[in-house]
């Protein structure tokens, strides 16, 4: 299993990253990243945080350590911006909090990110097929997430992708120890989204390529 899509204690996650890091590898996990809560205002605090962390612990255990940010409610003019500085202060991998239902994120976030050549679109909500094409042809990714309330609009996302030829990647987004997938969940996961039930390894196979993208092989 492999998890893009995690937070820690430095945005409203409940673990430090070492033992979010250790519950997921004593799960059988091979990758996880810590994509925490960002926007302007504490950019320069997380980055360099999780990126050492990351570190330290790539040296000490199995699972693989990417650090990473989500960009969240951050306006649409901004994304590309704050993409550019969360890779030059070394996040390997960025997510933008996608125009999920549940929450009123800023129309126009999905696309924004999208051109900025974010890394992971997450729980786009009710994403439009030229979206799903431009991330079809931009080479983001699409998620397919665990998360209540965000989890509601899967279905939409994965007939979308299909459609559009864009790859899907299949995350927690878990903030806490309850939230993180065992394989058995996930795989119900990706059927109560429609997908056959043989798609938990298509899954694995994008995120292996994602990862080898930015430099993370397995």
């Amino acid at each position: 299993m492999i998890d893009l899509h995690t937070h820690s204690f430095f945005s409203d996650g409940l673990l430090i990253p070492s033992e979010l890091v250790r519950r997921l590898e004593a799960l059988g996990y091979l990758a996880v990243a810590i994509t925490d809560h960002v926007d302007s205002s504490n950019l320069d605090h997380v980055v360099p945080r999780i990126v050492r962390v990351a570190e330290e612990l790539n040296h000490a255990q199995s699972v693989k350590v990417i650090p990473g940010i989500e960009l969240t409610h951050v306006p649409p003019v901004f994304i590309p911006s704050m993409v550019r500085k969360a890779r030059e202060m070394g996040a390997r991998l960025v997510v933008i909090h996608g125009e999920t239902i549940a929450e009123p994120v800023a129309a126009g976030t999905n696309r924004a990110g999208i051109e900025a050549g974010a890394d992971i679109l997450a729980h786009p909500g009710l994403i439009r097929p030229e979206e799903a094409a431009l991330a079809a042809r931009k080479g983001v990714f699409l998620e397919i997430t665990v998360r209540k309330g965000h989890s509601l609009t899967n279905g939409h996302v994965a007939k979308l992708a299909a459609e559009a030829g864009a790859r899907l990647v299949l995350n927690s987004d878990g903030h806490a120890p309850g939230d993180f997938m065992t394989e058995d969940f996930a795989r119900k996961v990706t059927q109560g989204a429609g997908l056959p039930s043989d798609s938990l390894q298509q899954f694995l196979s994008n995120s292996r390529l994602l990862l080898g993208g930015i430099g993370f092989s397995l």
